[in-house]
């Protein structure tokens, strides 16, 4: 596969991107973004970038310019950041880095317009956005939203509450220059769920693994008392949401009430581990401001 990112500024380009809009969020026929507005984003300040393996188009990223809110992370003197809304690759496309360089794309575009922040929100259950935001992309996090889009009715989104993470990514910062620069390293070592668990970190929250195949919040937390802690997520949230629906409205609840409380003491999400195996497991990586 040779994989080429461009823009998606002609309507016959524009009218391919439904399609993965479609397979990657689960959507009904005609629930997808409308051509029209891709069409307006696209000429009008905005990005639409896709990733094509010769004609066929594999993933794209949607975003455009917006106003920085006061409690974002950037120079003062910033008035613009770039608004990243969607970014989704075909399901059999996924794992293999194309959501990582379309969004390697989305910065150059953005440093040449002058910017230094983007921003997105997304699930802070879903693992492998979590992974690609947080751990391959070095964004920070310290603002969690509830219900932010209301109810939704896509697959992967109907029947549970829409809270989401902002995240900001602070495009010419030194950890996410740090970061990009890590990702190039092959020679990375990959940690054990024996060595983090005994390592200094705090986990505040250990997944329960003894009711059944997938894991279970746990009734109560430990209070955070380290400067850098851990917070559990599941490894697969749509498995369950899909199996056990009761469930993953239980890790909803339960990360909700820890990340709005560490939030408001000044913790922020700083990276994110995820750990294969049988299970496999997830956590965030948090560190006190």
């Amino acid at each position: 596969m040779i994989l080429i990112i461009k823009p998606i500024d002609t309507p016959d380009l524009i009218k391919q991107v439904a399609g993965v809009e479609a397979e990657t969020w689960r959507m009904k026929p005609g629930d997808t973004v409308p051509d029209h507005v891709l069409t307006a984003v696209a000429k009008n300040g905005g990005v639409l970038l896709g990733a094509y393996d010769g004609d066929q188009l594999l993933g794209f990223t949607l975003g455009w310019l917006g106003t920085i809110n006061p409690d974002e992370v950037i120079p003062a003197a910033q008035q613009l950041k770039l608004v990243s809304h969607m970014t989704g690759v075909l399901d059999g496309y996924r794992d293999q880095r194309i959501g990582y360089r379309l969004k390697l794309a989305q910065r150059d575009w953005a440093l040449n317009q002058g910017l230094d922040l983007v921003t997105w929100t997304y699930d802070p259950l879903e693992s492998r956005n979590a992974y690609l935001n947080i751990h391959l992309l070095g964004c920070i996090c310290k603002t969690y939203y509830r219900d932010y889009y209301g109810e939704m009715y896509d697959e992967m989104n109907q029947g549970i509450v829409s809270d989401r993470f902002r995240v900001d990514w602070l495009i010419t910062g030194d950890q996410v220059i740090d970061r990009l620069t890590q990702n190039n390293n092959s020679n990375q070592k990959r940690i054990s769920i024996e060595e983090l668990l005994q390592s200094e970190l705090q986990l505040l929250n250990p997944a329960r693994f003894d009711q059944g195949e997938w894991p279970s919040p746990i009734e109560k937390t430990t209070a955070p008392n380290k400067k850098q802690i851990l917070v559990e997520i599941p490894a697969d949230i749509q498995i369950i949401r899909q199996e056990d629906p009761e469930l993953a409205a239980a890790w909803r609840d339960h990360t909700r009430e820890i990340f709005e409380d560490l939030f408001a003491e000044n913790y922020k999400i700083f990276d994110f581990i995820y750990l294969p195996g049988d299970p496999p497991r997830s956590f965030y990586l948090l560190e006190k401001i």
